[in-house]
């Protein structure tokens, strides 16, 4: 690959991951929100290094160009966040500890990782109303409330996911708040009082 081409591509790169990075969320699909500094300060200094390149190399021929084809993909046809078809195909994740704190009188939102802990744990959830936040995975016995949990990014993910009971399901991929109480049994359940959709949150995993 010539300078120039290697120029070309450098400053694409670094214009894509600028673009998902500093000026959108998009980069929360697929890493820790903790990781933007780092990309930001990694898609700045490819720029820079493209643009003393290209200094040096003059204009970059228009087949450079062509390699940059797969890099705008990412930013023009980009895969959303991991959800139900990940979920259903994922590892679920291991109990997570229990949050032992006393819940209050009204109704308390929860992570799904916390109520999944509270329940496997038993006792704290007795007697509460909760409000969970997930998208919807529909199943032949019911459905879920889920959220996909990573450590570091996207490839590590497992799923987190909370039966509901006595609540009609919402279409697949939905992101709905589901309000209720804890219903003990063999899996972590929720009986709801209420299902209503909500918007996507911005980091839509929940962080180990």
């Amino acid at each position: 690959m010539s300078g120039r081409s290697q120029a070309s591509l450098l400053l694409v790169l670094g214009a894509t991951v600028l673009a998902v990075s500093a000026f959108s969320g998009m980069y929360a699909n697929y890493v820790r929100p903790g990781f933007r500094p780092a990309l930001v300060a990694a898609g700045a200094v490819l720029v820079l290094v493209a643009v003393l390149s290209f200094r040096r190399e003059q204009r970059a021929p228009r087949v450079a160009w062509l390699l940059a084809v797969p890099v705008f993909a990412i930013v023009l046809v980009a895969p959303p966040a991991l959800g139900s078809y990940a979920a259903r195909r994922g590892d679920a994740a291991p109990p997570p500890a229990a949050d032992h704190r006393a819940l209050g009188a009204g109704v308390t939102d929860l992570t799904l990782g916390d109520f999944i802990g509270r329940a496997t744990a038993g006792g704290s959830l007795a007697g509460r109303r909760v409000g969970l936040t997930g998208f919807v995975v529909r199943a032949r016995e019911g459905w879920y409330v889920a959220r996909m949990r990573m450590a570091c990014c996207a490839a590590d993910a497992f799923v987190l996911e909370v039966a509901v009971e006595g609540a009609s399901a919402p279409p697949e991929d939905t992101w709905v708040r589901v309000t209720g109480t804890w219903a003990p049994g063999r899996q972590p359940a929720i009986r709801a009082s209420e299902v209503r959709p909500v918007e996507r949150p911005e980091e839509p995993y929940e962080l180990l």
